[in-house]
C-alpha cells in the first residue's frame, strides 16, 4: 500500500521571512505616525493661539482699547456678555451688548489646560513657564497670549 502523505503548511524559513518583512515595515511606518501626533499638537496650538489673539483684539476694539482681565485663571470677559466698561452681565441685551467672543476658552493641546495666568513681566515676551505650567500666559497690558508649557519654550 502506497500512502502518500501530504503536508500542508509553511516551513520555518517561510514564516521567518514573513516576520522579518513585517518587522521592517513596522519599523519604517510607526515612527511616521508618532511624529504626526506632534505635528497635530503644534497645528492645534497655532490655531488656538490665532483664535484667542483675534478675539482678544475684537474685545479691545469694542472696549475703548482696554484688554480683558484675568479673573480666577480665566478670561471671562471673552466668554460672557459685557458692557462698554468690560463689566460682565448675566445675559446679552441692551445693557450688555458685547460678546461673548468665544463659547469656551480653547485648551492648550500639550497639557489640556484652559487656565490663564499672567506673564511674569508685563510688556515682555515670556521666556519660560509661570506658576507650575499649564494653559496660557497672558499679558493684560498688550493683549498678547502664549502657551504656558515647556515644549513651547524649548
Amino acid at each position: 500500500m502506497n500512502r502518500e502523505r501530504q503536508l500542508s503548511g509553511f516551513t520555518l524559513i517561510e514564516v521567518m521571512i514573513v516576520v522579518i518583512i513585517v518587522a521592517v515595515l513596522a519599523g519604517t511606518i510607526i515612527p511616521r505616525f508618532l511624529g504626526s501626533t506632534d505635528d497635530a499638537k503644534q497645528s492645534l496650538l497655532q490655531h488656538n493661539l490665532h483664535l484667542l489673539e483675534a478675539q482678544i483684539e475684537m474685545y479691545r476694539a469694542q472696549h475703548k482699547n482696554v484688554y480683558p482681565t484675568i479673573q480666577e485663571n480665566a478670561l471671562p470677559q471673552l466668554t460672557k456678555p459685557t458692557n462698554a466698561l468690560g463689566e460682565i452681565g448675566a445675559a446679552s441685551g441692551p445693557d450688555y451688548p458685547y460678546g461673548p467672543y468665544i463659547l469656551e476658552p480653547p485648551m492648550n493641546p500639550y497639557d489640556g489646560s484652559k487656565n490663564v495666568v499672567a506673564v511674569s513681566t508685563p510688556g515682555e515676551e515670556p521666556t519660560g513657564v509661570v506658576g507650575g505650567a499649564g494653559g496660557w500666559q497672558y499679558d493684560v497690558t498688550t493683549g498678547a497670549i502664549w502657551p504656558n508649557n515647556l515644549e513651547y519654550f524649548e
